[in-house]
């Protein structure tokens, strides 16, 4: 078996490559700058111009390639670089799969639960309409860039990914060591979470499985409030979550990106449940116990 993956130096990426190696699966990695890789031994880096003939007769292809949403403030250049960094890249995967020699099995191309907007209280499934702000619009459009590759299609709508190499946590890790953490404002906003195993997992999964198709949310079953991640934060480090977080402060720091953060976003992964993936976690304090303890 082999696997095509862009982003593989990604927090996903990079996850997915150790499972992959882990199982002796062979891995070609897509990289703008393949010889800056070249350390990571049992992994084939190539350049983006050698994609078509690294995507033929693979067993499946995983886009995960994008820059990072809340990485930097939100501009009209940063927009337009978060956009084009998705829309692109994934045409170029698209075309390469079109072209290729031997049609891979399965692309399966990282979406988000942006996809849905700010739903507040509303319980979102993969049935739910999208959005109308600009997170939700590119994911639409980002969505339906993939569809054209020809071959089984998996959309994977990631929530928030819940691990200790990057993402949100390590940036949440270290106020609530010095004992500052807490929610986010009143607490009040849903977020929809999931460990990275299980982000690897379900890739895996929509891989493996011929029967997995469309979109499917990367999400725990259980989503809850940011003062109930807070408490559950607190609890796996033994301290205290009291100190709230004023909004404002997060929209100094990252403009209109601080909604990425501030959404309440309930999303339940109804479909990837009943395509038949099984969690390894559900529930947010054992979730958090694992990666911090």
């Amino acid at each position: 078996m082999h696997i095509v993956i862009t982003g593989a130096s990604g927090l996903v990426g990079g996850a997915l490559i150790a499972e992959l190696r882990n199982r002796g699966i062979s891995v070609t990695a897509v990289s703008r700058n393949p010889r800056a890789h070249t350390a990571l031994t049992g992994v084939n880096w190539t350049g983006w111009d050698g994609l078509t003939d690294a995507v033929a007769g693979a067993a499946g292809v995983v886009h995960l390639a994008g820059e990072g949403i809340v990485d930097q403030r939100w501009s009209g250049a940063r927009k337009a670089a978060l956009r084009d960094s998705r829309i692109d890249t994934t045409r170029q995967v698209v075309q390469a799969i079109q072209e290729a020699a031997e049609k891979p099995a399965a692309l399966v191309c990282a979406s988000a639960i942006g996809y849905y907007g700010n739903q507040v209280e509303r319980e979102s499934t993969e049935a739910a309409p999208a959005g109308d702000d600009f997170l939700a619009r590119l994911c639409v459009d980002w969505e339906a860039e993939s569809r054209g590759a020809g071959v089984r299609t998996v959309n994977a709508r990631f929530g928030i990914v819940m691990a200790n190499e990057g993402g949100a946590l390590p940036r949440l890790l270290f106020p609530f060591r010095l004992g500052l953490g807490g929610p986010i404002g009143l607490g009040r906003a849903w977020w929809s979470w999931i460990h990275i195993d299980d982000a690897v997992g379900a890739i895996l999964y929509a891989l493996e499985q011929n029967h997995v198709e469309g979109a499917i949310n990367l999400t725990a079953p259980n989503p809850v409030r940011n003062s109930q991640f807070s408490g559950a934060l607190g609890r796996a480090l033994g301290r205290p979550a009291l100190m709230p977080v004023p909004p404002l402060a997060l929209k100094l720091a990252l403009g209109e990106g601080a909604s990425v953060l501030l959404a309440s976003q309930r999303i339940l992964p109804t479909r990837t449940l009943d395509l038949g993936y099984r969690f390894k976690f559900t529930d947010i304090d054992a979730a958090l116990q694992d990666l911090v303890s």
